[in-house]
């Protein structure tokens, strides 16, 4: 079997690895999402037992009769904001005491006791379709939308009367409650629209209103039979959704009005000054009041303001208000509370000499993260204990869990087993931003290196101890590739140490003819390409192994190395960028003599093909070829919340728009050019590549463009994404020969 057909078949080695971790408070117990195989896509619910080592289905969507064809608008916005490709179960809740779980499918909503031998998951009488089920604190009721409506079914009631409610509908044309907006889930991380209070006795809603949000169309010329798809798209300069937040009793009777629907409490905070809902939450005071925790961003995301709100009165109080002159970078995980009711935060360090600091873990105010580490996020916090996500100084490709447990003032990363290794245990990326769980002293860590093929997923227990701790595995069921190990070279290259990897055939010598080079950056914010795992060069292996001299390069905006890295982009897009793509290649071509700088091609997908596009614009003289799939031509049709924080609005600031946009240089066009882009696509929309290609028609600029029909701005389908490498290396081949 081809690599490209292989990849595609098992979505990119994916199937098959454990993902989704839940951990019982005793530690006893991990639940999690696996296929059956390797190209298993019917996601099963498994549970593992840390003692014993072993696990066991309690969920199987075969068994349930799942149709993936069959899902809902709503939930294949959700999919698509999360980049989800899988199906069956591809996401579940449990409750705090870990006896049961819901999760949907089809539309269909489905409960599974965890305790005793909890029999086979049954279905509840829900309103369908429904869509992000969750289940309440207790255990005894689920909350979850449909038709753009918040309800709440009970679980343990008779089967004659599960006591199905609406809690909100909507009030309103284009109103919807209970799902996050467009630029909540593409690029603020907020995939959930309301949140049960910590008692189960409420719920906090958001209410979403995009009727004064422009109107775009999404339609497939390939089905001249089907309507467009109407979507609500907020282009940058134009108008967002408004968002509100409200606090539903569930619980009391009382609070209901007469027609049987609870009152709401309105939390209101100076939503036109700080217009952007970023996350919401809920603690518990130290007299066990449940509180409402929220943060809100202003327009131009120069200023994060933590509220606290008062779900009885709605009445907010300024916690914390964070500025940067730039832009506030929103981190995973936080706000969040220990057990003690400390605020755990992610902050830029005290203004010093060379302005402020890098980032850094707080915990009620103190500083509890090294100062040298790069921090990237917090993934949980049990308790007294925090863990959290971040890089050594000077070594941006390698990422490490961090435990830092407040109570016996350890603080230190997380080290697990060799297996094999001839790195340290802690080299190599350490995921935890969805994967890494701590619960009840047992952690859950998901560990990618060059030193193995895959993911490797150990439970540890005792992990807050240096003496007893002990270890189990969950097995990944992944294919292996087909494929030689990844050829690599790791360096920092040119004047700003620019993480660079150089990626070989595994058949070529230095004295054969010199090889065409092929850069595969994406070169842009929250996305890093070089990292220690191999996995990241799969695909970069594949193509060498045609012929090329890989080049992956993570320039100025990219993450891992510091805050004024990241903001070196600002209002300005292009230029760096692309210097730093210039820079290592000149770097490579010093260091490495049998590369071909005269064949030099370059390939990316989203703002990777923005920079490839720009690449062949701009650089002819070091660029020969570009493959641009999905790319981002015109900024002004990208939504508010990316492209404002990078450039400003188009009205405030026309001239970083110009200098970013690649539409004014289609007349410069003189290599060869093939653009990419899914008819569907909704977040990078076809109208760029459209624009585009109407600009090279107007200059007489021959290029190539491939349309894909039915295809959104990931490919899924494993024949088009097989399809897709083997067109681009053909096109590559073809316009790399040289003489």
């Amino acid at each position: 079997m081809s690599f490209p057909r292989q990849q595609a078949r098992t979505q990119r080695f994916t199937i098959g690895v454990p993902r989704a971790f839940q951990i019982s408070p005793d530690g006893q117990r991990v639940a999690f999402l696996r296929g059956r195989d390797g190209v298993d896509t019917g996601t099963c619910l498994w549970v593992h037992e840390t003692e014993a080592g072993t696990e066991s289905v309690v969920a199987d969507p075969k068994a349930l009769g799942a149709d993936d064809e069959n899902l809902p608008p709503e939930e294949r916005a959700r999919r698509e904001r999360l980049r989800e490709s899988g199906g069956g179960i591809v996401s579940y809740s449990v409750d705090d005491a870990f006896t049961r779980a819901v999760f949907t499918l089809s539309g269909r909503l489905f409960y599974v006791d965890l305790v005793g031998d909890g029999g086979a998951p049954r279905e509840l009488p829900a309103a369908t379709p429904v869509v992000d089920p969750r289940i309440s604190p207790a255990g005894d009721r689920v909350a979850y939308v449909s038709g753009g409506a918040v309800r709440v079914i009970d679980v343990a009631a008779a089967e004659s009367d599960h006591g199905d409610r609406v809690v909100a509908e909507p009030d309103g044309d284009h109103v919807t409650w209970g799902l996050a907006e467009l630029v909540a889930a593409e690029e603020m991380g907020r995939y959930r629209g309301f949140w049960w209070a910590p008692d189960g006795s409420s719920l906090a809603v958001a209410r979403v209103d995009e009727s004064a949000v422009n109107t775009w169309y999404v339609s497939d010329p390939g089905r001249p039979g089907q309507e467009p798809t109407a979507l609500r798209y907020p282009p940058a300069g134009g108008v967002n959704a408004d968002v509100r937040l409200a606090v539903f009793p569930v619980g009391s009777a009382g609070a209901y009005r007469r027609d049987g629907r609870p009152s709401p409490t309105w939390v209101e905070w100076d939503r036109e000054a700080f217009p952007y809902l970023s996350t919401v939450g809920w603690t518990t005071g130290p007299d066990g009041t449940p509180t409402v925790v929220l943060t809100a961003q202003d327009r131009g995301q120069r200023s994060l303001t933590l509220l606290s709100a008062d779900p009885a009165t709605g009445l907010v109080a300024e916690v914390r208000t964070d500025t940067d002159g730039v832009w506030v970078e929103l981190m995973p995980g936080v706000p969040a509370h220990t057990a003690s009711g400390d605020l755990v935060w992610i902050a830029r360090g005290p203004e010093g000499p060379d302005g402020p600091g890098e980032r850094r873990v707080y915990v009620g105010g103190t500083p509890v993260s090294p100062a040298d580490v790069y921090v990237r996020g917090v993934v949980d916090v049990d308790g007294d204990r925090v863990l959290y996500t971040g890089s050594p100084a000077g070594s941006p490709g390698d990422v490490s869990l961090w435990l830092v447990d407040l109570a016996t003032g350890l603080s230190a990363p997380v080290e697990v087993p060799g297996h094999g290794c001839s790195r340290s245990a802690d080299s190599g990326a350490h995921s935890g931003l969805r994967s890494g769980r701590l619960r009840g002293g047992t952690l859950v860590v998901q560990h990618r290196s060059m030193d193995f093929a895959g993911v490797r997923t150990v439970v540890v227990r005792n992990a807050d101890t240096e003496t007893r701790r002990a270890y189990s595995e969950i097995p990944s069921l992944a294919e292996a590739p087909e494929l030689p190990e990844p050829r690599v070279e790791f360096w920092r290259a040119g004047e700003r140490r620019i993480p660079t990897a150089l990626v070989l055939p595994s058949w070529y010598r230095e004295d054969l003819r010199p090889l065409p080079v092929l850069m595969a950056p994406y070169g842009g914010p929250h996305a890093q390409r070089v990292l220690n795992a191999r996995g990241a060069y799969l695909t970069a292996q594949w193509y060498a192994e045609q012929g090329f001299a890989v080049l992956i390069a993570d320039g100025r905006g990219t993450p891992g190395i510091g805050v004024e890295w990241e903001q070196s982009i600002h209002l300005d897009l292009a230029a760096p960028v692309l210097d730093d793509q210039v820079a290592a290649l000149r770097d490579a071509a010093a260091r490495f003599p049998f590369l071909d700088t005269a064949r030099v091609g370059i390939h990316g997908w989203s703002f990777g093909g923005f920079l490839a596009a720009l690449a062949v614009l701009r650089r002819p003289d070091v660029f020969h070829a570009a493959v641009a799939g999905a790319p981002v031509i015109d900024w002004e049709l990208y939504d508010t919340h990316y492209t404002e924080r990078y450039l400003g609005t188009p009205q405030e600031r026309p001239e970083a728009y110009v200098r970013s946009s690649l539409l004014e240089e289609a007349a410069k066009l003189e290599r060869p050019l093939m653009m990419i882009h899914g008819l569907a696509d909704d977040n990078v929309a076809f109208a760029h590549t459209q624009r585009m290609s109407s600009a090279l028609m107007a200059a007489g600029r021959p290029h190539t463009v491939l349309p894909l029909s039915g295809v959104t701005h990931s490919p899924s389908d494993p024949t088009v994404a097989e399809n897709l490498m083997l067109l681009q290396v053909e096109f590559l081949k073809e316009n790399l020969r040289g003489e």
